[in-house]
């Protein structure tokens, strides 16, 4: 199992060293050990820190991401819990895809026209279907 200086991690994963203190200060990350006063990281946290940030990427919160990594509070029935916040934010990827899928399909009119002006080429596409 490899030791990995907050550096090297920070290279591996693509991000800054600060986001990997700012991960830690909000606990996304656990605590790294420390020897010798420097971070000592696992390389299994090359997976944790993905997962971060592909949860930021696509819309969820600092706040969203750390239940999903570490549950709700105590009391709360996990699985019940965790099932809404999944459904609600399954919800608005598919919504958020739907307008990329969009805005694809239009640039994809796009490159293929010949027409000068943007309403040129939606008048066509209202017309006919496409430009």
């Amino acid at each position: 199992m490899a030791e990995l200086s907050i550096g090297q991690l920070a290279t591996r994963a693509d991000v800054n060293a600060s986001t990997l203190r700012y991960y830690e200060s909000v606990d996304l990350l656990p605590s790294p050990e420390r020897k010798n006063g420097q971070r000592r990281y696992d390389e299994k946290m090359l997976d944790r820190i993905n997962f971060i940030k592909v949860a930021q990427q696509t819309g969820f919160s600092i706040q969203e991401i750390a239940v999903l990594l570490e549950g709700f509070e105590t009391g709360d029935s996990l699985s019940e819990r965790w099932e809404q916040m999944a459904k609600q934010k399954r919800s608005e990827l598919d919504e958020r895809k739907k307008q990329i899928n969009s805005m694809i399909q239009i640039l994809d009119n796009g490159l293929s026209c010949k027409c000068l002006t943007w309403s040129e080429c939606l008048e066509k596409i209202q017309n006919s279907g496409t430009c």
